[in-house]
């Protein structure tokens, strides 16, 4: 079985505007609606959806029950961080579960091809993420600002999710990384090198699979929703 774990717990800060960004409307549907709807139409079992305490009433009504999302079986409030978000999100899964795959619901251009590859490759490998061949030049830089190296650009990859795990691999990286007490987390396949010594397969995404941040991403989602 198979739990997609979907987070929308931000406050969008970078996005500064009044409403979360996970429910700003581009095209006439709230951004969180996009990738719902591409995990309600894929192979997946199950899905938990994270959000603010606050909006887990809204999420139901207008989200949820308005587009019929039925493999959306547990609603969740998120945590301080990203990553207590996400550790919501596992222990929210049903028990039967043992892939868990977890996704920026910011990410509204998932495809249900990414999906079931990811779903196939954790059989295999256990732990595995999408990303994409980074298309500019890296400066690594100093505390001044000063560059100190530029690192072979043809080894770089820009991270994505969904980031996807065989469930006790990513409980027992949590639970270690609780342990330890730190807090120096970007993303869970780092948890899970960082804490199981596992490494993570990477499989190659779509530049497409943007996560809207900013508002100049926003236009960009809605040039993407109007060429389809």
């Amino acid at each position: 079985m198979v739990t997609a774990i979907v987070i929308a717990a931000g406050k969008g800060s970078r996005m500064k505007t009044k409403t979360a960004k996970q429910f700003l409307n581009i095209c006439g549907k709230p951004l969180i609606y996009y990738a719902l709807k591409t995990f309600q139409e894929s192979s997946v079992d199950e899905i938990v959806l994270v959000t603010g305490e606050e909006d887990i009433s809204y999420c139901k009504t207008y989200i949820i029950e308005e587009n019929h999302f039925i493999k959306v079986k547990k609603i969740v409030a998120g945590g301080e961080n990203r990553f207590d978000s996400v550790y919501n999100g596992i222990k929210a899964a049903d028990e039967k579960s043992d892939i868990i795959m977890i996704h920026d619901g910011a990410r509204p251009f998932v495809s249900c091809e990414i999906i079931e590859k990811c779903i196939e490759e954790t059989k295999k490998y256990k732990a595995c993420t999408v990303a994409v061949p980074v298309k500019d030049t890296i400066k690594v830089v100093d505390k001044d600002m000063m560059g100190i190296n530029t690192p072979d650009r043809s080894r770089l990859y820009q991270i994505q999710t969904p980031q996807t795990f065989e469930r006790k691999l990513i409980e027992d990286a949590y639970a270690k990384m609780y342990e330890s007490g730190d807090k120096d987390i970007t993303d869970d396949t780092m948890i899970v090198e960082r804490y199981a010594g596992k490494t993570v397969k990477v499989l190659e995404g779509s530049y497409k699979n943007i996560k809207v941040t900013t508002k100049e991403d926003l236009l960009i989602a809605e040039c993407f929703l109007k060429s389809e």
